[in-house]
């Protein structure tokens, strides 16, 4: 054999022990470092990771100055931010601080660590704190540090504006008591045992049963002039409740029963609310001349400034119309300004109306097929002008300068070549002229706006790139100061990779839609991975990260670290694009995992490393929950792994408002359509329900239910019920659900061995 065959030989020997050593590596199991690295992913662990991570500003009294807390170098740290002085500095000696508080009170005060989070600028000079019981008032410039004992007695009622009157419940009732004199006035006689006056019933009102009773929710509304109030009749008399079992108390073999009211889509049987106004002066009762309002629709009336009128938005129940409606709150009587109405849905929890000075009104609506603002008259309902148009999607209102006649506002998708849902700023004037852009750096800017209208904090980033936050002055939009700027130096030590923003197209093969993928810790194009979806698909939300602290801080960035890719994507019929990429998914909810297999589908041809073959893993938490049913049971030839957690399976056993407005009211057999419990034969992976035990968000009951009908045709699932918690588990700060949601994959998508009975080290509670 000639020197040259040798050499050959040698070569493909070597290549193939590298091989069998790459192999063999990249086979070397799940330690407990995986663990450990995961878990410096979660919250509390890596924000202390990134300094400077982003600016949540604190305005001070009316002015342009604010406070914030963040995390530095040198620990945690108090900053003002002075904007006319062009100033961003620590707002006090924190060593001197804590000098003080060691000294003083014995607290071995940590002056990198503080043990409060807010503070008050009482003065210049003089901040006040809360420390447990204790309110501490500190002079900045003396050093004067004094406390007292904090007032937390809860006042019976709610106080007029004038500051004469009391109104408190009792018996039932409405009473006003005048403060000087002490004197009791009943307002209401109707009063009774579930036709209660004035106690609004609360989202999360559990009762314990027997004879438990049903929290108090005091719920009045003074007119500015303090000569009438608004309160609602929670009346409940033919409201159903829903049942759950506590079965963490102390006794061990009795569980507790617990009980809530709770309507179901289509219900009547429900809790109403029946609004009523008080004059303080006559005593006499007017009730608003509208049907009783279900409970979870939510009209908020709203004095003007002269306290004869009131204004609301009002819901008609499919949320198919809203009403701009004015009350007369010396009779009760109800006038129509105007109404909106789509053919699906209208997202009334985000409708703009605000008034402005004594005769617009500003209203948002997607009548165009795109969400826009138009100018209103408040007395006669005309229609002015249209404020914005165009293919974009008015966001958020920022605000409204009546003296210059100027809009604020952020905005999604104008920007030719920019990700529609990066929000950017925009300044227009009340007749649609002018139009013009604040934020000219493309990325996407989260904004506050000072008391006096004259700055703006802007916090901008991307997935990939660290936060800027700045200063903007208006009308302007001009960046005048760079409060700071994040520093990730020893996240990339720790060998974070940012994600990869993609585009794709939809199940409809034209529409782009847009998401995230993250590398496997240790990445290698040679090497192959095993995906996870992460799905919320709720037709109100959309879930990619778009800002640099929510892609670092999340649920998904843990797995990356047992050699997961994880995607995240958008698909059609979620929110913040246009009317039509939304309709969907009306009446359609679960077709929206078809745009993660379309997604998915993509990605494999782009991306060698993925490994999707062999199937692909999914989870997701409440509504991503059902979106993980549905994707296990109708495309199990990609979805071979779930992690269903706190879901909706049947929207017939959920809350009635999120279904009636996504899904359609009246209910219809496209609710049976949609059912993952009625559609349980078809399950062929490795599925995981969980759920609280006593989550009054989302009833247990069907996971429960989709449990039994899985049961009925002999599939193998696995199920855990979380005692004692309720709808949030599960979630970036860590937890018990957490690990057993790794394990879950780790097993089954990459065909590992977790370690068993791992104990987080940084986590104080399970």
């Amino acid at each position: 054999m000639n020197q040259k065959h040798i050499r050959s030989l040698s070569g493909l020997f070597f290549a193939i022990a590298l091989l069998l050593i790459t192999s063999c590596s990249e086979q070397a199991g799940i330690t407990e470092k995986n663990y450990e690295r995961a878990e410096e992913y979660f919250r509390p662990n890596i924000s202390q990771k990134v300094y400077h991570l982003e600016v949540n500003p604190n305005w001070i009294g009316d002015g342009p100055d604010f406070w914030h807390v963040t995390n530095t170098r040198e620990g945690k740290r108090f900053f003002l931010t002075l904007p006319k002085e062009g100033e961003s500095r620590e707002a006090f000696d924190h060593d001197e601080l804590a000098a003080g508080l060691n000294r003083i009170a014995n607290l071995e005060a940590d002056p990198a660590d503080l043990p409060f989070d807010r503070i008050s600028f009482i003065t210049d000079d003089i901040i006040e704190f809360r420390i447990e019981d204790l309110i501490w008032k500190y002079n900045i410039s003396t050093g004067e540090l004094e406390s007292r004992d904090s007032d937390r007695e809860r006042p019976e009622g709610v106080v007029s504006p004038d500051g004469r009157f009391e109104a408190f419940i009792r018996d039932y009732n409405i009473y006003v008591r005048t403060i000087e004199s002490g004197e009791v006035v009943r307002l209401s006689n109707s009063g009774e045992y579930l036709y209660e006056y004035g106690n609004s019933y609360g989202w999360a009102d559990v009762i314990e049963e027997p004879d438990g009773e049903r929290p108090e929710n005091l719920f009045v509304r003074w007119s500015p002039d303090s000569e009438r109030l608004l309160t609602y009749i929670a009346d409940l008399r033919v409201a159903e409740k829903m049942y759950m079992l506590d079965f963490t108390v102390d006794t061990l073999y009795r569980p507790r029963l617990l009980s809530y009211y709770r309507g179901s889509p289509g219900d009547t049987t429900i809790v109403y609310h029946i609004p009523v106004i008080f004059d303080i002066n006559s005593g006499r009762e007017y009730f608003i001349d509208v049907d009783p309002i279900p409970h979870f629709m939510n009209v908020n009336f709203q004095w003007t400034k002269e306290g004869r009128e009131l204004f609301a938005l009002y819901p008609h129940r499919g949320f198919k119309q809203v009403d701009i409606i004015r009350v007369d709150a010396t009779n009760g009587e109800v006038f129509t300004v105007l109404s909106d109405h789509t053919d699906i849905s209208i997202e009334y929890g985000h409708v703009v109306h605000e008034r402005v000075g004594d005769d617009l009104l500003l209203f948002s609506s997607q009548r165009s097929g795109w969400n826009h603002l138009y100018m209103y008259n408040r007395n006669t309902g005309e229609l002015v002008n249209q404020v914005t148009d165009g293919d974009f999607v008015f966001k958020r209102l920022v605000n409204i300068d009546e003296d210059s006649r100027t809009i604020y506002f952020l905005a999604g998708g104008r920007e030719e070549g920019r990700n529609p849902y990066y929000d950017h700023l925009y300044a227009v004037n009340f007749d649609g002229s002018g139009l013009r852009l604040l934020s000219p750096e493309d990325a996407h800017h989260q904004v506050s706006v000072s008391p006096c209208g004259n700055y703006l904090l802007d916090n901008y980033s991307t997935p990939e790139m660290p936060t800027v936050s700045v200063v903007r002055e208006l009308p302007s939009g001009d960046d005048i100061l760079r409060v700071s700027e994040a520093d990730i130096g020893d996240l990339l030590e720790m060998g974070w990779q940012p994600p990869i923003s993609f585009t794709v197209k939809a199940r409809d093969n034209e529409t782009d839609i847009y998401g995230l993928l993250y590398r496997p810790a240790g990445f290698s194009s040679r090497s192959s991975y095993p995906l996870i979806n992460y799905t919320y698909t709720g037709p109100h939300a959309s879930i990619v990260p778009k800002s640099f602290s929510t892609a670092l801080i999340n649920i998904m960035v843990p797995f990356t670290e047992f050699g997961f890719a994880v995607m995240v994507v958008d698909g059609l019929g979620t929110a913040q694009r246009s009317l039509d990429f939304r309709s969907w998914s009306y009446r359609n909810i679960g077709g929206n995992v078809d745009c993660h297999v379309a997604a998915i589908e993509q990605l494999s041809g782009k991306f060698s490393w993925l490994n999707t073959a062999d199937g692909v893993g999914i989870f997701g938490h409440s509504a991503g929950g059902y979106d993980v049913g549905r994707a296990m049971l109708m495309h199990p030839d990609v979805f071979t792994v779930g992690v269903a957690s706190a879901a909706d399976h049947d929207h017939r056993m959920e809350k009635a408002w999120w279904p009636e407005m996504f899904m359609g009211y009246p209910v219809g057999d496209f609710y049976h359509e949609q059912s993952n419990i009625t559609n349980a034969a078809k399950l062929e992976g490795h599925l995981l329900i969980a759920h609280g035990a006593i989550d009054e968000n989302v009833n247990p009951s069907a996971s429960y239910k989709l449990a039994e009908y899985l049961i009925r045709d002999g599939k193998d699932f696995d199920m855990l019920i979380l005692p004692g918690r309720r709808h949030s588990f599960g979630r970036d700060h860590g937890d018990y659900f957490t690990k057993v949601r790794w394990n879950y994959f780790i097993r089954h998508l990459l065909g590992e061995e977790p370690v068993h009975n791992y104990q987080f080290r940084t986590l104080d509670e399970w």
